[in-house]
């Protein structure tokens, strides 16, 4: 049984379908992670080089223009990490159950 399914495994992995799948899949993966790294790092380089302009106040309260940026950045890592499981779930675990089937 355990050689059945290192030999499906095997198969699994140089199948030229799944090879592309993994590409697409990290490169999604890459670029979300490269968008999240831009947006962090933007906010932090705010913080650095613009605090006054981070301290501006929004209204008359205390809120300041860098506490809805900063739960902007929160909410962004939120976001990003829901565009990639929506993906995920519609297009790359469909295909990799296809893959399996097809190889089975």
């Amino acid at each position: 049984m355990a050689a059945d399914t290192a030999a499906l495994i095997e198969r699994i992995r140089r199948d030229p379908e799944f090879i592309a799948l993994g590409r697409r899949r990290s490169r999604l993966a890459w670029s979300l992670s490269a968008a999240m790294a831009a947006i962090y790092f933007g906010f932090i380089l705010l913080v650095a080089f613009a605090p006054g302009w981070l301290a501006t106040p929004v209204g008359d309260g205390a809120t300041t223009i860098g506490i809805p940026l900063g739960i902007g950045v929160i909410l962004s890592a939120f976001v990003l990490t829901g565009l990639y499981v929506r993906r995920a779930n519609r297009d790359f675990d469909p295909a990799i159950q296809r893959i399996i089937e097809r190889l089975t």
